[in-house]
């Protein structure tokens, strides 16, 4: 069976469920379920976790479930994969072979559980059908099997706005040619190859999240996760040995389009990326490069993590040594393949590493639940699970060559889509990290800014920006007003509304483009002011005086629409604490009386108002506004 292979394995795993109280908590739950378990200890927990009070529980994910084979014996495993990941999966599955009818009925069950996300998982023979065409038309079958499914993801975006995921189709038939099969179009091996490659190419087009089960099956073969068997008496086309392996991969694609996967990779150095202990070995000493196998599999695991940085992963080191000799492996050493410049935060020396992980997430500006700690050493990597549990600490094997594999395997920096933002992220946290080393030697913190030659480019959501905006909007928690989370879809659907109009913004300065972080999406209120909906920006940018800067153009804007007063929302989550007195430092003052819940509101007199921002000039994009603004600003006016 697929294992979990990145958790520890627990030996007093079921002692300790079985010692849990009648009621048990969220967060001990949460620590049984980030340990290596099977199939059957994950029905157990399930089963306890469906005991639990509604009120130790996040809010939940609604998650529909629509497929043509029995899926039952997969619902424990995405709950569970779900509470590792601390998300209260509500999960609904339409009676057996119903799913077309329960997307399609105006008043059926799954309209009334209004799902958040949708996933497809259609079986190889309900897509292409079991029969082998010889008559020439496969391309033709096979280009109509798609398009019906592209409809159905039509009416699931439609309908309910949800976040929906296709499954790849598992290659259950056997070939006819063998290595042949693709001169064979129509056998049903060849049409499911086929199918999966042009189920990218749709995904991509109609933005659907693909479960690419397809690459599992070819790194653990058909065996492990289909049973013919248990199709032909149960039709179950995941086999139950592999479906929390199967809850993993799903969850993973609902952490991701939310937010949760993970942001910053922190790196031990002895036996983690070089073999030896570099105090003791001296530089000359420690095994990394060419000529060993044990140096080739330390250079082949730094490789994967500057491959990581590269595609937005943020590094850092977290390692009990004397700071000089660490340093010295990163500028001398020949075979390094990552460098001083590719650390963002770098801390070498003798403190406790729950201290310096803590320091770490500071220096950065995020949280240390988007940590993930490799280290090879058992001891460091208990306490910090102890320490620190809401750090993800993989179970790195004794083979550094398998270090790799292992964080890859664990899913920690799943991503939804690479944008340019992405690719830039570790540039930015170079250059921000010059700004700290800038900002000791500047006296005064005026003059620091002002030397920055900073640049506020602001313009209306587009196409371009589009991906990066619904990025920014499910991964932004500290800078955050209100937290809302929107779908691309949701945003589309939500500027095409004359009352709403929405704005990304950049910042250049002297050391680097840190590309789009900000957003700001506004709307007339029902008593003619111009409110915000939603306000946030990210981390690597706080402190430099940004959201004065973004304030001012919202107020330019107000004016030229002819709004008089714009009105502020806060709701506070465990994360957005740092802008709970935002509004009041920026001059707003609180509605009285209004308070909805647990949102507060602010107001501004846009006429009154003005805000310097002396150290950062502002151009809008282009010099001009886009149609779709100009279309919002029809309507304001």
């Amino acid at each position: 069976m697929p294992r979990l292979k990145w958790l520890p394995r627990e030996p007093e795993w079921r002692q300790r469920l079985a010692a849990l109280d009648p009621v048990s908590t969220w967060e001990a739950l949460r620590s049984l379920a980030n340990s290596e378990i099977d199939f059957l200890e994950t029905l157990r927990l399930d089963r306890r976790l469906s005991n639990l009070s509604l009120r130790d529980r996040p809010e939940p994910v609604r998650l529909a479930l629509l497929s043509s084979s029995n899926v039952e014996h997969l619902l424990p495993s995405l709950r569970v994969a779900a509470l590792r990941r601390n998300i209260w999966l509500d999960v609904y599955v339409p009676d057996y072979g119903q799913y077309r009818r329960a997307l399609l009925e105006g008043n059926s069950d799954l309209a009334k559980f209004q799902p958040e996300a949708i996933l497809f998982a259609i079986d190889a023979s309900a897509f292409i059908g079991p029969d082998y065409i010889l008559d020439g038309k496969a391309e033709g079958h096979l280009s109509q099997c798609l398009a019906d499914l592209v409809s159905l993801w039509r009416v699931a975006q439609e309908k309910f706005g949800a976040q929906v995921i296709q499954q790849t189709f598992l290659p259950i038939f056997p070939y006819l040619l063998g290595s042949a099969e693709h001169r064979a179009p129509g056998s049903s091996a060849a049409m499911v190859n086929a199918g999966n490659e042009r189920l990218r190419v749709l995904a991509t087009n109609e933005n659907i999240d693909l479960l690419a089960l397809d690459y599992s099956l070819q790194r653990d073969g058909i065996g492990v996760w289909h049973s013919s068997a248990l199709w032909n008496r149960a039709k179950q086309e995941i086999s139950p040995t592999a479906a929390p392996m199967y809850g993993e991969l799903v969850v993973r694609i609902l952490a991701a389009r939310r937010g949760r996967s993970a942001k910053c990779l922190v790196l031990d150095l002895d036996n983690t990326i070089w073999g030896g202990v570099i105090g003791d070995d001296g530089l000359d000493g420690i095994s990394l490069g060419e000529g060993s196998a044990e140096g080739e599999a330390f250079l082949q695991f730094q490789r994967y993590t500057k491959a990581l940085s590269k595609r937005g992963v943020i590094l850092a080191v977290c390692s009990k040594n004397d700071n000089a000799n660490a340093l010295e492996a990163f500028e001398k050493h020949p075979e390094m393949i990552l460098r001083r410049s590719d650390i963002a935060a770098f801390f070498a020396n003798w403190d406790d590493k729950a201290t310096n992980l803590r320091r770490i997430a500071t220096e950065l500006n995020i949280g240390t639940d988007t940590l993930v700690f490799a280290d090879d050493n058992q001891f460091e990597r208990n306490l910090i699970r102890r320490e620190l549990p809401e750090v993800h600490v993989p179970e790195l094997p004794e083979d550094p060559s398998l270090f790799g594999a292992t964080i890859a395997d664990a899913g920690y920096f799943e991503a939804i889509e690479l944008t340019r933002e992405d690719i830039t992220r570790n540039v930015s946290y170079q250059a921000t990290r010059r700004l700290r080393e800038h900002k000791v030697a500047a006296a005064d913190m005026e003059a620091y800014l002002s030397s920055l030659n900073m640049q506020l480019v602001w313009g209306p959501f587009d196409s371009v920006s589009l991906k990066r905006v619904t990025q920014l909007i499910n991964k932004t928690n500290q800078f955050n007003l209100t937290t809302r989370r929107y779908s691309e879809a949701e945003i589309e659907e939500l500027l095409n509304q004359p009352d709403h109009f929405g704005m990304h913004f950049r910042l250049v300065d002297r050391y680097a483009d840190h590309g789009i972080i900000g957003v700001l999406i506004a709307q007339r209120n029902s008593d003619g002011a111009l409110k915000i909906e939603t306000w946030l920006m990210s981390c690597r940018v706080l402190g430099r005086g940004v959201e004065k800067a973004t304030l001012s153009v919202l107020v330019d804007e107000a004016r030229r629409l002819g709004f008089k007063k714009i009105v502020g929302q806060y709701r506070p989550s465990a994360k957005n604490g740092m802008v709970r007195d935002l509004y009041p430092n920026l001059g707003f003052e609180r509605i009285a009386g209004s308070d909805d819940g647990d949102m507060t509101c602010f107001k501004l007199d846009v006429s009154a108002v003005r805000i310097e921002t002396s150290n950062i000039s502002i151009r809008e994009i282009d010099g001009g506004r886009s149609g779709d603004l100009h279309e919002a600003d029809a309507n304001f006016s």
